[in-house]
């Protein structure tokens, strides 16, 4: 199979520029030649070096450190900035945040533990371009800064088992006993574990607060348990590197960064609890021109997924993630290897996802959405990709996520009267994918549009895959399929409802 190489600058030093040059179509695919180019700058650090060690940090695991970070942060940012090294040893703390022209280094054996009280990371209102919301602060975060990294081989816990609830079914019998014998409260039903009531009963309250617009933060107070802060989060940055770190247990989203530009995951290892909720590894956000590369993923929720905004708030920021090069990525338990949506109502294009492997993902290629989304998603280009042991679909689009979907009854007549197009119709369109191995899935290939608005100018090229159900297309506008070899144990080899001007010939 042959393979592309982006042309990416060997030179990885602070300051540099990565220049990525991605074909959109090789050389056998017309119209050749034809390309998007586009620079990832990585940040420039100044040279001061400063040691944790020298504002008292102790690394103990006992002592709380929350002071000292801040302390030597504030330091570094009077001399302009700096490397803060985190020697060897288990530093507990509070929240972390950066400021500009900061590199967070942690030398091999250091682990940053965040402290599992919740108290230590208080509510505040996060404004993203006019809109705001109330959210608990994440353990690691900067906003409106510039130049900021988080280097090393060392760890980072985020303490998220403190704050996740957990599923019985998820556990097996010993280690729900050992859970429930830990403390928490249980759901009336018995089948739901809850750090603490706040938790269980924040839910309900925390979306009428939200429903009412209210950014009052005593009246969230009580609920604050149940407002798991994303782990790493930085809003509105430019230039911002995260490089060779390993990331675990967070209380929600592992790495979010949001309305950032130039963002380089490089050598990344985020390692969490198959079983945790909401654990996504990689979740970038209304960001514009990304590069994540060599990076390795094991998580309880999606692996490497592209977002921007939700419904009405996201269409009203209306930024668009972006430029963006995924390359050379292992991912192992995810909901999904790679993943777009569901909230992408500012729109998602120009993405370029090549060489990845994804091993017992529940899905590989996922793409997601739901009517009162909106948004366009575009311009996807996917190659080279491996896959095996998918508990799920290889490559899935689902345009109902969330709800009832055609899939789910046999009626040919569903759906007959569906709603207009308006700005709330979630679109996918002019996405490619080429040269993909898959050995072993439970359904190949679903494609799942909208009646009123098909998924349209999909092409899959090169795919071999093996699975116990074959492929399913449902409304769906100028699908191509192109060399699809697909061996199905069980069923029809292609299901089709409400599909046009398509060519979806599989090879026998």
């Amino acid at each position: 199979m042959k393979t592309h190489k982006s042309l990416v600058s060997s030179c990885l030093f602070i300051g540099c520029m990565i220049l990525i040059s991605v074909p959109l179509l090789n050389a056998q695919n017309k119209p050749a030649g034809k390309g998007i180019t586009w620079k990832t700058a990585l940040p420039s650090i100044p040279k001061n070096e400063i040691s944790i060690l020298n504002y008292g940090g102790v690394g103990d695991g006992k002592a709380l450190n929350t002071e000292v970070f801040a302390k030597a942060i504030d330091a570094l940012s009077a001399k302009g900035g700096g490397k803060l090294i985190v020697p060897a040893g288990i530093w507990l703390t509070g929240p972390v945040q950066l400021k500009s022209n900061i590199e967070l280094h942690l030398n091999a054996g250091a682990m940053i533990l965040f402290s599992r009280d919740f108290s230590l990371y208080p509510l505040l209102v996060v404004d993203m371009k006019g809109e705001k919301e109330v959210c608990a602060t994440s353990p690691l975060s900067g906003s409106g800064l510039k130049n900021i990294a988080i280097t090393g081989s060392g760890i980072i816990d985020g303490g998220g088992d403190a704050w996740r609830p957990m599923k019985k079914s998820k556990l097996t019998e010993n280690d729900w006993k050992a859970l429930v014998k830990s403390g928490g409260v249980l759901s009336k039903s018995g089948d739901t574990w809850y750090p603490n009531k706040a938790v269980m009963d924040g839910g309900w309250h925390v979306s009428n607060l939200i429903k009412k617009g209210s950014l009052d933060l005593k009246e969230y107070e009580p609920w604050q348990a149940h407002m798991r802060p994303k782990m790493i989060r930085f809003i509105n940055c430019k230039k911002v590197l995260i490089k060779d770190v390993i990331i675990q247990n967070p209380p929600n989203w592992t790495i979010n960064p949001v309305l950032c530009e130039d963002v380089s995951l490089l050598n990344v290892t985020v390692k969490n609890n198959e079983n945790a909720q909401n654990s996504d590894a990689l979740d970038l956000e209304s960001c514009r021109r990304a590069l994540i590369k060599n990076c390795v993923f094991d998580v309880g929720d999606d692996g490497i997924c592209l977002k921007s905004g939700k419904d009405e708030i996201g269409r009203r920021i209306g930024v668009p993630t972006e430029d963006v090069l995924v390359e050379d990525c292992t991912v192992f338990h995810a909901h999904g290897g790679f993943t777009i949506g569901s909230e992408m109502s500012g729109g998602v294009k120009n993405v370029f996802v090549n060489n990845c492997t994804f091993i017992g993902t529940d899905i590989g290629l996922r793409f997601k959405s739901t009517r009162g989304r909106g948004g366009v998603v575009e311009k996807i280009y996917i190659s080279n990709i491996m896959m095996s042991g998918i508990t799920g679909d290889a490559i899935n689009f689902n345009l109902y996520y969330g709800g009832k979907s055609p899939l789910d009854d046999t009626s040919t007549t569903i759906e007959t009267n569906a709603p207009p197009v308006n700005e709330e119709t979630p679109q996918f369109k002019d996405i490619h994918i080429k040269d993909v191995v898959c050995r072993g899935a439970k359904a190949a290939i679903v494609l799942q549009g909208l009646p009123e608005m098909p998924l349209q100018n999909i092409s899959l090229t090169n795919v071999a895959m093996t699975s116990q159900k074959g492929v399913s297309v449902i409304d769906a506008n100028g699908i191509t399929f192109d060399n699809v070899k697909v061996e199905n144990a069980a069923g029809q080899a292609i299901k089709t409802l409400r599909v046009k001007n398509s060519k979806l010939d599989l090879v026998k």
